[in-house]
């Protein structure tokens, strides 16, 4: 098991309750310019952990806070300098244990042929912010990377897939926006997984 997912582990057994696990998540308002977020990427964000809280099997309860200090999970917007897509690091501080998850709205990073379908194609954009979020909080609660390219948590080191398609068969079934929240993202697999994290 990778040394987050170890520490995470730690994060969940500390974190449980008489009605299972408890966890709070702070998102970084989109103020800095730097980053290329967008206001409503903070709802993006927000889907990717009811995703997972519903994926829990009433295991697992998120609630959003404020205050990053009283945060377990702090997602943090990126800019160039922090990171090229996503990227999960534990931390431990006096009080507790958590994850600071970074994601990086600006998709530039991603190449000239994805960066200019996005732009032209803002359902694509916020299929790839939203996937991304997805990934890196499945990160932050414990999950590893898969070589199985059905997964939310599939790591395209494995086998080279096809980057565009990953999130381009996600985008297909998006008629609007608020279909998102009818999509999670999150496949038979990595649910299983999951849920076997949280026992």
């Amino acid at each position: 098991m990778p040394m987050i997912a170890r520490r995470i582990a730690l994060l969940l057994g500390t974190a449980c309750s008489l009605f299972g696990i408890d966890l709070r998540y702070w998102i970084e308002p989109c103020t800095r310019p730097e980053t290329g977020c967008q206001k409503a990427d903070v709802q993006l964000a927000e889907w990717a952990f009811q995703a997972w809280q519903s994926a829990s099997d009433g295991k697992l309860r998120l609630e959003k806070t404020d205050q990053i200090s009283r945060a377990n999970i702090r997602l943090h917007w990126a800019d160039s300098e922090q990171g090229q897509y996503g990227e999960t690091r534990p931390f431990v501080t006096d009080t507790m244990r958590g994850a600071e998850v970074f994601v990086r709205p600006d998709l530039r990073a991603m190449g000239p042929e994805i960066f200019s379908a996005a732009t032209q194609d803002s359902l694509l954009r916020d299929t790839i912010v939203y996937l991304t979020c997805l990934h890196e909080t499945g990160h932050a609660l414990g999950l590893s990377h898969t070589a199985d390219f059905a997964d939310i948590m599939y790591f395209f080191g494995y086998e080279k897939g096809d980057v565009r398609e990953y999130f381009g068969r996600y985008r297909r079934k998006l008629g609007g926006r608020a279909d998102i929240v009818k999509n999670s993202g999150i496949s038979t697999q990595d649910r299983a997984r999951f849920i076997q994290a949280l026992k």
